[in-house]
């Protein structure tokens, strides 16, 4: 299961892992990296676009 916003992972996808604690969630140690692998990144994300793998948007 992923947690946050949208994700668009299927059966045998493939996902890049780190460690690190989630503090609301016991049991779990881990987490995945977004826009690596099939994890895509969250689109239209404008603060934290490092931590979620979306793009810079293009200045209007």
């Amino acid at each position: 299961m992923v947690r946050g916003e949208g994700q668009n992972l299927q059966k045998h996808s493939m996902v890049l892992i780190r460690g690190g604690r989630v503090k609301d969630s016991p049991g779990v140690k881990s987490h995945f990296i977004r826009g690596v692998k099939n994890l895509l990144g969250i689109p239209d994300r404008r603060r934290g676009i490092s931590k979620y793998g979306a793009e810079k948007p293009k200045s209007i």
